[in-house]
């Protein structure tokens, strides 16, 4: 069996986007897909309305806390996703580079993030598809 493809999910603080689509691509239980998520300027603790939307589909968010991206994170992760486009990184990325456009839910309340929660979840669903075809 092959190893798993590493994707890293990036957003600003590492406390929204970046954690639904983390999240949400291990929910979706490809075991040929492994995720992970950073920041550029990790918060101190995952947005309480992004875990309540992902509380909502039964995916656990109580050991999730932000990170920062490293060096080392952009050269071993197989595809790297930006969930805000043009964020400055701290190095090269080795693998494939994606970039999408999320809206900021930082002042968001669990309402309006459900929105944002399932239009990341059809962008990963599409994203796992193609990774693994």
């Amino acid at each position: 069996m092959t190893q798993p493809k590493a994707v890293l999910f990036i957003c600003k603080h590492n406390a929204g986007r970046s954690q639904l689509g983390a999240h949400l691509l291990t929910h979706v239980g490809i075991e040929q897909l492994v995720a992970t998520s950073a920041g550029i300027s990790p918060a101190g603790a995952i947005n309480p309305a992004i875990a309540e939307s992902l509380h909502e589909l039964g995916i656990d968010t109580f050991a999730a806390r932000p990170l920062a991206v490293t060096v080392e994170d952009l050269q071993t992760a197989d595809v790297i996703v930006l969930m805000k486009s043009g964020l400055p990184l701290p190095g090269p990325v080795a693998g494939e580079l994606v970039e999408w456009s999320f809206p900021d839910p930082s002042n968001w309340e669990t309402e309006g993030v459900r929105e944002l929660r399932d239009a990341v979840a059809e962008k990963v669903r599409e994203l796992a598809t193609r990774l693994i075809a």
